[in-house]
């Protein structure tokens, strides 16, 4: 069986690390899908680009609350585009402490109760409410979409947007957004039972001109704290073969320098956490996304399955190195690209 303890204490980790953006896609065109939409198909297209600009565009304040299986997190964020810069601020607000400075895509990361300001580059670009890492045409290759009902909210008048998988290696989707004003303020995964296994959804809204002081730090004093920066390189990680479901292209190649701040009470200001290098390699068919960690070791895991809400992970040993594989894809999918992973020999 798996070590639960240890994985779960990787999952915050996991959690911001393995979806990233199809921006930073390796500059390989994805195929044309050459397909005739029907009108509603056509119309969830449009609603879709809208909600991916006004994530950007918009300056809004909110509370979410994400649930996942039996567990529920609320957070805060204020997003204010000030000239062609973004500034936002996302907080933490159920359990230990987590602030996020985002200026662009420089990112501090506030951990008060390590003493310890992470400073890194965004690798993500789809996170809530900018929940699209791609150009909403190339989802027609893999998703039927279609419009929904309307419904409220936070209060406000929504749009439903329906997106049901092709195949049995994806989640479905159901989003509502804003009628007014484009912004995604509900999101729903679905699996192929058409069953809820996480949402996230506003309670709270402002969507308007917002005040620059409410994205300042609420850690002013932060003497004596550790400023970490995070590593991350690109790399040619070639010599791995691993082949992902249809439709999902490599879109990233790095590697990092990791430590284990993120782990619950393992260092202090006093105590240096432990560094180690993983290298990733993602794949993502423009909506979900799949990631492989590599690193070297792994005599002290053990191989085994878990699943917390749609994040589905694989760990496994592959001689002298050990393999995570993670995704918000369905567990028959995760394996599939688990059992595909070679090294190859010279």
């Amino acid at each position: 069986m798996w070590q639960k303890g240890h994985l779960l204490r990787l999952l915050p980790f996991l959690s911001t690390l393995f979806v990233l953006s199809a921006q930073a896609a390796d500059g390989t065109p994805p195929p044309a899908t050459g397909q005739a939409l029907s009108a509603s198909a056509a119309a969830a297209q449009a609603q879709l680009k809208k909600i991916q600009s006004a994530a950007q565009r918009l300056s809004y304040s909110g509370t979410f609350v994400y649930q996942q299986a039996n567990q529920m997190r609320t957070s805060r964020i204020t997003h204010i585009l000030a000239g062609k810069n973004e500034l936002e601020k996302l907080e933490v607000l159920d359990g230990k402490p987590r602030e996020y400075l985002r200026n662009n895509d420089d990112v501090a990361c506030y951990i008060p109760d390590a003493k310890t300001v992470l400073i890194e580059k965004r690798v993500t670009r789809d996170v809530f409410p900018a929940i699209l890492g791609a150009d909403p045409e190339d989802l027609v290759n893999h998703y039927n979409l279609s419009m929904g009902g309307d419904e409220r909210v936070a209060g406000r008048d929504c749009q439903a947007i329906v997106l049901e998988p092709k195949d049995k290696l994806r989640y479905g989707y159901r989003f509502w957004a804003d009628k007014n004003s484009g912004l995604l303020l509900r999101a729903q995964t679905l699996d192929s039972k058409g069953e809820i296994v996480e949402q996230i959804a506003f309670t709270q809204i402002e969507i308007g001109p917002i005040d620059r002081a409410r994205i300042r730090p609420s850690y002013t004093d932060t003497r004596g704290w550790r400023i970490e920066k995070a590593a991350m390189s690109s790399v040619d990680l070639s010599g791995w073969r691993v082949t992902p479901p249809p439709g999902f292209r490599k879109v990233q190649e790095v590697r990092r320098l990791i430590s284990d701040t993120a782990d619950a009470g393992a260092s202090s200001a006093q105590n240096r956490p432990a560094e180690r290098e993983v290298s990733q390699i993602v794949f993502s068919d423009g909506l979900a996304a799949i990631s492989v960690f590599i690193e070297a070791g792994g005599q002290n895991h053990n191989e085994g399955a878990i699943q917390q809400g749609a994040l589905n992970i694989v760990g496994r040993r592959q001689g002298d190195y050990w393999l995570t594989v993670v995704g918000e894809v369905p567990a028959a999918a995760i394996r599939q690209v688990a059992n595909s992973i070679e090294l190859k020999t010279k």
